[in-house]
C-alpha cells in the first residue's frame, strides 16, 4: 500500500473519530463525559462545557476533512500538528486535574502522537512532490502494478 494511501485512511479514521466523539459530546455529554478521564462530573451549570469541547472537536473534524476532500494534503499535514496540540492540552488537563492516567495517557496522549505522526507523514508525502514541482522535473510516475 502506497504512503498515500496510508496517509489518506489514516486522516479519514481521524475525521471521523473526532467527529463522532465531538457529536457524543453536543447529544449526550452526561454519557461520554466519564470516558474523559477526569474525576468528576461539573458542577452546577458547568455541563455547558462538555458541549463546548464537543464543538470544538466536530469544528476540528470538518477542518480536516475539508482539507482531505479538496486534496490539500501539505495542509493537512500541518493542520494535523496544530490541533495535535488540543489532544495534548486535553492530556494535561486530565493530569492536571488528578484525573486517569491510563485515560490522559492511553486516550489523549496516544491520540495526538498519532496525530503528530500522521501529519508528520503527510508532510513527508508532500515533501517530494512540492521537491520536484520547484525544481522544475517532471514527476516520476510508476508502472501500474499487477494485482
Amino acid at each position: 500500500m502506497s504512503l498515500k494511501k496510508v496517509n489518506t485512511v489514516l486522516a479519514a479514521a481521524f475525521v471521523l473519530f473526532i467527529l463522532w466523539f465531538g457529536t457524543e459530546f453536543i447529544l449526550r455529554p452526561e454519557t461520554v463525559a466519564p470516558t474523559f478521564g477526569l474525576p468528576s462530573w461539573p458542577s452546577g451549570d458547568g455541563g455547558g462545557f462538555l458541549v463546548v469541547k464537543g464543538i470544538r472537536d466536530v469544528v476540528m473534524a470538518l477542518g480536516l476533512g475539508i482539507l482531505l476532500v479538496t486534496g490539500h494534503r501539505r495542509a493537512l499535514g500541518w493542520v494535523l500538528l496544530v490541533e495535535s496540540l488540543a489532544a495534548y492540552g486535553d492530556m494535561t488537563t486530565v493530569l492536571g486535574h488528578h484525573g486517569s492516567a491510563a485515560t490522559a495517557l492511553g486516550v489523549h496522549g496516544l491520540t495526538a502522537t498519532l496525530m503528530v505522526v500522521t501529519g508528520l507523514l503527510f508532510l513527508r508525502e508532500t515533501r517530494k512532490t512540492r521537491e520536484t514541482r520547484e525544481s522544475g522535473a517532471a514527476p516520476a510516475t510508476s508502472a501500474p502494478q499487477a494485482a
